[in-house]
């Protein structure tokens, strides 16, 4: 990846709804990435994103994800920053995966609250 991703929304960052969101990567080899938001999260003080692919393959076991530092202007304008720092990706890369298994966990005790209210 590029010391500084290029990025450009699809949408303007105003929008509420992350999911509407779009970002174009340009990778190093200048091939372009449509991707989607799929978190925003912090740790310790700063903000980091996780991006998929918006074409990703259904059959696909596993899920590409890029990950980087998040910033906004003053205006509200987003820009990224790669996470060189090994030790600094390995915590965030453990603080994703500890939100994916929180929302795993959640999306169970839901399915396990409809179920309890149907057998009542």
């Amino acid at each position: 990846m590029k010391d500084k991703p290029n990025t450009s929304p699809a949408n303007t960052p105003e929008e509420d709804n992350m999911e509407d969101l779009r970002v174009t990567l340009t990778l190093d080899d200048n091939s372009e990435v449509e991707c989607e938001i799929l978190t925003i999260f912090d740790l310790e003080d700063q903000n980091y994103i996780v991006l998929v692919p918006a074409e990703e393959d259904d059959d696909s076991e596993e899920l590409e994800a890029f990950i980087y530092r998040y910033f906004e202007d003053e205006d509200g304008n987003p820009s990224l920053e790669n996470i060189e720092d090994e030790e600094e990706l390995e915590a965030v890369t453990k603080r994703f995966d500890e939100l994916l298994d929180e929302s795993e966990w959640n999306e169970w005790d839901e399915i396990d609250e409809m179920l309890d209210a149907e057998d009542v």
